[in-house]
């Protein structure tokens, strides 16, 4: 125990305090958070391909032509020394004895007498 003197004279007691038990309350939680910053790289290559395509068109072409020929034949006939009767060449045609060839048409082919050809001859037939 204690005791105080006032000014006055009186005396003042103090007691111990009665202390009790304590009471104890849950434990309150505190969270501090702290970040860092931690920068990872993520690399996606990519690439491009331009393909330029040329085509070469090969275009053909066949021209064609056309012709046209015409055959002609002759046939000569050697007769013997004298013409069938109606295909005597006109005068001055027969060759002479000695003479070169013959200048004017060959018979059977001359004329006859009605100005037709001459018909005897088996190679030629109307």
């Amino acid at each position: 125990m204690k005791t105080d003197e006032k000014e006055k004279g009186e005396m003042i007691m103090h007691f111990r305090p009665n202390v009790l038990a304590p009471i104890v309350y849950p434990t309150k939680c505190c969270v501090n958070h702290t970040c860092q910053e931690t920068i990872v790289p993520h690399i996606h290559p990519s690439h491009t391909t331009n393909v330029n395509h040329h085509m070469f068109k090969h275009l053909h072409y066949y021209p064609h032509t056309q012709s046209a020929e015409n055959e002609v034949m002759n046939q000569h006939f050697n007769c013997g020394p004298v013409p069938p009767a109606g295909m005597m060449p006109p005068t001055g045609m027969v060759p002479q004895a000695g003479m070169g060839p013959q200048t004017g048409p060959v018979p059977p082919f001359a004329p006859g007498p009605e100005g037709q050809m001459a018909q005897q001859n088996p190679y030629f037939r109307r």
